[in-house]
């Protein structure tokens, strides 16, 4: 008993690679697991370890202590052989009962993968610090107001909720901010891991394109916000979700 404790408290969190940061914030701040485990802090004391879901050869995550699915600038709908590949792969670790947390893309590929719907948000596009509200309590908003701020940015959105699953939040331009899937499943289309310096360098990257689609820019960059409430659900989930013995 005493060996298998001892091996279950080595277990590492997974990140699956998506896709990268905009090339400045990248060059700047690293990758998206860095920005994650930046994020989660001393509420995980074990190890991590980074795979690129468009890579071949994912790992067995049986004794794996969570999993993170980032961000991407790819697209759920564009059903790419290796987004294929990659929902088949999640349905079995979420069958398995590992703690999966998704990410904008990885929330929505989790919804696509267990049966839900993702298209082009008709809504169109939402970026920049926006309004959360909570539709219900959750472990993952501990501590979190029933209005919170989050750092957002995405074209696409979860249109239909696989079976079972359950929306924990929405806002006026997006009805599943966060989606319970599982008991140990998560997804959530804002991004926790971006604080107002990653965020700014989004809209900077992206300035151009959004004076195109009428934003007001200018406005928009000066309005971010940490997102400190947005950054917390991560951590909540870390704590809250993963087995103690995880821990």
């Amino acid at each position: 008993m005493a060996a298998e404790r001892s091996d279950r408290s080595h277990r590492k969190i997974f990140i699956m690679k998506t896709g990268e940061p905009v090339p400045k914030v990248r060059e700047r701040r690293g990758e998206f697991a860095d920005l994650i485990t930046s994020v989660i802090g001393d509420a995980w004391s074990g190890g991590y370890e980074t795979f690129d879901a468009r890579e071949g050869g994912p790992p067995d995550l049986r004794d794996a202590a969570a999993l993170v699915i980032t961000g991407s600038a790819a697209n759920v709908p564009t059903r790419e052989p290796w987004m294929l590949a990659t929902e088949g792969y999640l349905r079995e670790v979420v069958g398995l009962g590992v703690p999966t947390f998704g990410i904008c893309f990885g929330h929505q590929i989790l919804a696509q993968a267990l049966g839900g719907e993702v298209q082009r948000n008709p809504r169109g596009r939402e970026i920049g610090s926006r309004a959360i509200h909570r539709l219900t309590d959750d472990p993952i908003f501990d501590g979190l107001p029933q209005v919170f701020t989050a750092n957002v940015t995405h074209v696409d959105t979860v249109v239909r909720l696989p079976r079972g699953a359950t929306a924990l939040a929405k806002n006026d331009l997006e009805d599943h901010h966060a989606i319970r899937f599982t008991e140990t499943c998560y997804g959530v289309q804002f991004h926790p891991e971006l604080d107002a310096d990653v965020m700014r360098g989004y809209i900077e990257h992206r300035w151009e394109v959004l004076a195109g689609e009428g934003f007001s820019v200018e406005t928009l960059h000066a309005a971010i916000e940490e997102g400190d409430f947005g950054r917390r659900t991560l951590v909540n989930f870390i704590r809250h979700i993963l087995p103690r013995d995880a821990r």
